[in-house]
């Protein structure tokens, strides 16, 4: 939706040319429209979604912002609260659901029928990001003895307000899963065919405790569009969408970044959420890397001596312990895309810490001797700063030995973190840099007092 759409409803609002709105919303998509009602005002909003056709208003209800729908509900009649929960899938109002005020829950529960009512309860009754908590139940069950014939009467019957009916899912009466079929399969049959004779019957499906993002990667690795998920006896609970996946690894991704910048995750866009809820997200993280800060200054402060006996050492330690951090910043992240991505587990840790000190070893070699080459080019020969050969060695010595221990670490603690069940994003550049900064110290002083035996 562009902004000159958005200032010309405006205009016409002021107008009052309703009509002249209805014909303008008629051809948008119902996303467009969505957004825009996010972005009017209260009073604008409920006008402009009054104005929308009986059926494209829930499908736009459903993409809107949670506080936009917030403050329509509010100003619902009874009457257009039950219009919009009767049209909503079951899955949609469940996520909406976890949004709103106890209030509004209730006046939302209250409009919906007794049968989406149990369904709703039965999704939200799972973990939050599980596989249950993202299903829905809006899909065409078969039977594996009935003709093509008979299935496309079933679905011709039941399909329209199913959430997809490309993949069509075959049970028992115990609603166990015996096999799946798409309609494609289905058109390219005989009428007379049997579903158990042409059905799929190697199912890839989730169980509802299964972690979503589980869920998302096995969405990428088979190019599904639709997955079943199935209780601990294999019973059919609901489906997955491929629409929901793009949701969850965009929550997903959305909260690893935040985990890896060292910031609490929120649930709202950035502009939506409050400066204080912002801060409290930020302070937490902030308290623990300052205190584990004072780690690197309690180790300067025990090396004084080393300091006093030879200050030009004093200005390395910002190089030293920035090419750490990075070092292990860079392993670490390529570490945890690869632990979401399923590419990788625990049991490979062996193989990953033997390319990564054979990494870390060309990369220490070069950052020494191009550093060295910079000692004595740059600093000594131009700006005359005099540094002795022994300082250069010990510089360069312990840049080379910082890069590979910091590759090291950041390469395991997030395999560490997925086998204690962790979130890998939480070892991210903040705690591994932390870390490598007090290593990268110790050794940079051990080495110092070592070789200029002070």
């Amino acid at each position: 939706m562009s902004l000159t759409t958005f200032e010309n409803i405006c205009q016409l609002l002021q107008s009052k040319k309703f009509n002249h709105i209805k014909e303008i919303l008629s051809n948008m998509n119902e996303v467009d429209i969505a957004e825009l009602i996010d972005l009017a005002t209260p009073e604008q909003a409920i006008i402009i979604f009054r104005l929308l056709p009986k059926e494209s208003a829930a499908e736009t209800f459903s993409y809107m912002d949670s506080e936009t729908c917030k403050r329509l509900i509010a100003v619902f009649t009874d009457r257009e609260l039950r219009a919009v929960m009767s049209e909503l899938f079951v899955d949609d109002v469940a996520s909406l659901l976890e949004e709103m005020p106890a209030n509004m829950v209730r006046r939302m529960l209250s409009a919906v029928s007794p049968e989406d009512r149990k369904d709703i309860n039965l999704i939200l009754k799972y973990p939050e990001d599980s596989a249950g908590s993202v299903l829905t139940t809006e899909f065409v069950r078969l039977k594996r003895d009935m003709t093509v014939a008979e299935a496309f009467e079933h679905i011709r019957k039941f399909g329209p307000n199913k959430e997809t009916i490309y993949t069509c899912y075959v049970t028992d009466n115990r609603r166990r899963l015996e096999g799946v079929i798409t309609v494609k399969q289905l058109l390219l049959a005989r009428y007379e065919d049997i579903i158990g004779d042409i059905m799929e019957t190697n199912v890839i499906s989730a169980v509802t405790t299964d972690d979503r993002e589980e869920v998302a990667n096995t969405f990428a690795k088979y190019d599904l569009i639709a997955l079943p998920v199935v209780d601990q006896e294999n019973r059919l609970v609901g489906i997955i969408t491929v629409d929901d996946v793009v949701d969850i690894i965009k929550e997903e991704t959305t909260e690893d970044i935040e985990k890896m910048a060292a910031i609490l995750p929120g649930d709202k866009p950035y502009l939506k959420t409050g400066v204080f809820e912002t801060a409290k997200n930020r302070i937490p993280w902030l308290v623990l890397l300052m205190f584990l800060a004072t780690i690197t200054g309690m180790i300067i402060s025990s090396f004084e001596n080393a300091l006093a006996g030879s200050i030009v050492l004093t200005a390395f330690i910002p190089m030293i312990m920035n090419t750490g951090g990075n070092s292990g910043s860079q392993s670490s992240v390529a570490i945890i895309r690869s632990l979401a991505l399923g590419d990788i587990s625990f049991s490979d840790i062996g193989r990953i810490m033997f390319k990564e000190l054979r990494v870390s070893f060309i990369c220490g070699l070069v950052l020494a001797v191009a550093n060295f080459i910079k000692i004595i080019l740059f600093d000594n020969l131009i700006l005359k700063s005099g540094i002795s050969l022994t300082v250069s060695a010990v510089v360069c010595l312990t840049l080379a030995l910082t890069v590979i221990i910091a590759k090291l670490v950041g390469s395991s603690l997030p395999l560490i973190a997925k086998k204690l069940r962790l979130d890998p994003a939480v070892m991210a550049s903040p705690f591994i840099t932390t870390i490598v900064d007090a290593i990268s110290l110790i050794i940079y002083f051990k080495i110092a007092t070592v070789l200029l035996r002070i």
